[in-house]
């Protein structure tokens, strides 16, 4: 089993014998795909770890962008995190009910916000409730409290700025999304998106990160999939995938093995694949 690292990630073990720390702070951060049919907050409300607050990654988001939960504002980002409870010096654990899927998406927004004292719990929801530990129907008492952030510039790309790497191949590109959705040979799950990737860019399939049960694979063993899958990992890596979700998985992956040179592509397929003026490349190119 991973070695617990509150900074990344963290074993049920470790969240049980925390979970009663005053400076915990812990999240449910579910997120099912449009088309899935489930409601992430009515799942919540049934059944949660104890002390969890629901975090809505198509909430906590840049409403005013087209693209689906683009990431807040930081004044945005602070406002809600004070009126959930959250402050300063606070460790903040979060959870997803897939194992791991969204949770990694709001541990890199907290530290797209200056905020490094997070970590995402591995197995989250499912395993902790494979091993017979509790979870409750109560919403958590929260208190406001105060905290600062200031968003770090640099783990976040804009459409200009991937296309920029596409052409001069200076970033290892990485697509988080299934091997045909990859190479153009399935539809996209969102209406309007042309099938195919950024050109130049490498296919790293989020699960290949996790092992069957939801965990995330050892440090070792996350090497050896970057570098299986082609990987220069002396470059800088950009992560993307449908939405921005499953690229995050890529950047937590990159923090476990010690590779601090990673950014998330943001606005993902869902901006690429919109925009007719940029390229698309279908197949293994």
């Amino acid at each position: 089993m991973p070695e617990s690292d509150p900074k990344t990630l963290v074993t049920t073990d470790w969240l049980a014998a925390h979970l009663k720390d005053p400076d915990l702070r812990l999240f449910d951060a579910s997120w099912h795909m449009p088309d899935s049919g489930r409601d992430a907050r009515a799942e919540y409300a049934a059944a949660h770890i104890p002390g969890a607050r629901f975090f809505d990654i198509d909430e906590i988001a840049d409403l005013r962008s087209a693209l689906p939960h683009t990431a807040p504002p930081a004044e945005k980002f602070a406002s809600r995190m004070r009126a959930l409870g959250v402050g300063d010096g606070h460790q903040v654990v979060v959870y997803d009910s897939a194992g791991i899927f969204s949770a990694p998406r709001v541990w890199w927004l907290f530290r797209l916000m200056g905020k490094t004292d997070v970590a995402v719990l591995d197995g989250g929801l499912p395993k902790w409730q494979a091993e017979g530990r509790e979870t409750e129907d109560m919403p958590p008492v929260l208190r406001e409290r105060h905290i600062t952030v200031q968003r770090q510039a640099g783990l976040i790309k804009d459409v200009t700025q991937v296309a920029a790497a596409s052409k001069l191949g200076d970033h290892e590109i990485l697509d988080a999304r299934s091997p045909a959705r990859f190479r153009g040979e399935e539809p996209e799950p969102r209406a309007g998106l042309r099938a195919g990737h950024i050109p130049g860019s490498k296919n790293l399939h989020f699960r290949t990160l996790l092992n069957e049960d939801g965990t995330m694979k050892a440090p070792d063993e996350l090497r050896a999939v970057f570098e299986a899958a082609g990987v220069d990992l002396k470059k800088p890596v950009i992560s993307s995938c449908g939405s921005g979700v499953t690229a995050c998985i890529i950047d937590l992956a990159l923090e476990r093995i010690g590779h601090r040179r990673h950014a998330v592509y943001d606005g993902s397929w869902s901006e690429w694949g919109m925009y007719d003026d940029l390229a698309v490349a279908t197949g293994d190119d």
